[in-house]
């Protein structure tokens, strides 16, 4: 029990055999040797070994208020500013460690898991819920230190505004039967990030339910579940050589779609179901937004880091700092790091207890970071591309390095500060990161990160208390107050 270390992560995912489809095929033998998932179990691993490292264990850990056992700070709930300063610190731990690439480090899900229990009570005495057992379920998954994946999203089939399912076998995922030991599901859902590489697969409806209740439950699973299988989108891994694909080598996480056939979800891993009302509620109500985006920015934080470093590396190699239309665009990212940090510690010092007495992070700032994010990052990429102009293209791989015609390499590849070698780990990282299947993956998950961004923004407008300022320009005007 408690917080486990890469090595039992890793047993674990290869001892649950989780049936995962790549390429029309079902992945057979241990899942940590295969060449596509290698690399980010490797990468996960590293995570876990972190945290109970003596030199970090104190800014990893906590000691479990059930067993007195090391757990992981994730799961934690704080209850002051202090406490969740130190639970961001642990995933900022993380995050720096890759660089902000691993969008599905396990704190993002424990944080989401734990948010949801911190707000169990609102589930209590409404129909169809069950908040005990999602408070068990955190205190099991606190205590076993589970990973996840989860799907919020069901298939695009028809995305008009007035849709309603009518095929003769389920698409969107549903409740087909309701049984003594639990319910019966079956359909698809969207969008799992290292489906098959997780202990568990956290199933939570979002959206309105009005016609469709069957649709609106929340639940968790183990990935072995029988009846339920994660099948792979073409893989963005372009290789195994960390000199020719330097990130997606290493943090390629792979998307799967969950494909449930008639899959038994037992009674005590419930958490509410046929309820529209509730599973749109709840994902508001609950303290989930906060704490994920508290999460998530920390995460964007560490990559607008990186893709600074990365463009000032880039930038010097061939030495063209000086250039004042250079200077504008990587100030562009220097103003976009500094604005993050800033909402997120905004968000930070405005934090205050919820109803359930625990330490909320103040939503706004975090929810400004979450519009704004989706239109720095695909920027900052282009930033990288224009700068990096034809270098982006002329790249030639690390076997050529290895080669008859390296001598050419040397001297025709060669940077106004680094030999030919290291300008083009340079630029191939520039590459990977803005270019390659891998790096575009990235630009797109970051824009849809929370969804819709037009959607967001339009909640945003909705959920900003403009009056105010309205009723002040009224009074100065003479008008009194805005209907």
């Amino acid at each position: 029990m408690g917080a486990i270390d890469g090595k039992t992560y890793v047993n674990r995912i290869n001892q649950l055999n989780n049936e995962v489809w790549l390429d029309g095929k079902k992945v057979e033998g241990l899942i940590s040797q295969h060449p596509v998932f290698k690399g980010i179990l490797h990468e996960k691993a590293a995570l876990y070994d972190l945290q109970l490292n003596p030199q970090y264990q104190n800014d990893m850990t906590f000691l479990s208020p059930d067993t007195g056992s090391r757990i992981g700070l994730s799961y934690l709930q704080p209850k002051s500013i202090e406490e969740l300063i130190k639970k961001r610190k642990a995933s900022e731990l993380w995050a720096r460690q890759t660089h902000g690439m691993m969008g599905r480090s396990p704190d993002y899900l424990n944080t989401v898991l734990m948010s949801f229990a911190s707000s169990a009570s609102f589930l209590e005495g409404k129909e169809n819920c069950f908040p005990e057992n999602l408070t068990a379920f955190y205190k099991l998954a606190r205590e076993k230190d589970l990973s996840f994946t989860h799907t919020f999203i069901s298939p695009q089939v028809n995305r008009s505004q007035i849709y309603i399912e009518n095929s003769k076998e389920p698409i969107a995922l549903k409740v087909v039967k309701v049984k003594d030991d639990g319910i019966i599901v079956k359909g698809a859902r969207l969008l799992a990030t290292q489906g098959g590489l997780t202990d568990e697969v956290l199933v939570v409806s979002v959206g309105r339910f009005l016609f469709n209740e069957d649709e609106a439950f929340a639940f968790s699973i183990p990935s072995n579940t029988e009846g339920l299988k994660f099948i792979c989108r073409d893989t963005f891994m372009g290789g195994t050589s960390r000199f020719d694909h330097p990130l997606s080598s290493r943090f390629e996480e792979m998307d799967t779609i969950v494909a449930f056939d008639n899959v038994l979800v037992p009674w005590n891993r419930v958490f509410y179901f046929n309820n529209g009302e509730v599973a749109e509620e709840f994902i508001t109500q609950s303290s989930f937004h906060a704490f994920a985006k508290h999460q998530v920015i920390t995460r964007q934080i560490a990559k607008t880091e990186f893709l600074l470093g990365v463009a000032q590396l880039l930038v010097e190699t061939i030495k063209v700092s000086d250039y004042p239309h250079i200077q504008e665009k990587i100030t562009e990212i220097m103003v976009g790091l500094e604005t993050m940090r800033a909402l997120l510690e905004k968000a930070e010092n405005g934090a205050a207890p919820d109803e359930y007495g625990v330490m909320r992070p103040n939503v706004l700032p975090l929810n400004v970071a979450s519009v704004t994010f989706p239109k720095l990052y695909p920027r900052f990429t282009e930033i990288i591309q224009i700068m990096g102009a034809s270098g982006m293209i002329t790249l030639p791989t690390e076997k050529a390095f290895h080669s008859p015609i390296r001598k050419d390499l040397d001297q025709y590849l060669q940077g106004a500060t680094k030999p030919a070698e290291e300008r083009v780990k340079v630029f191939r990282l520039a590459w990977d990161l803005t270019m390659s299947s891998f790096g575009t993956r990235e630009t797109q998950y970051e824009r849809y990160f929370f969804g819709d961004p037009v959607r967001l923004a339009s909640q945003f407008y909705k959920d900003f208390p403009k009056e105010p300022y309205a009723d002040a320009v009224s009074d100065f005007l003479g008008f009194g107050g805005v209907e």
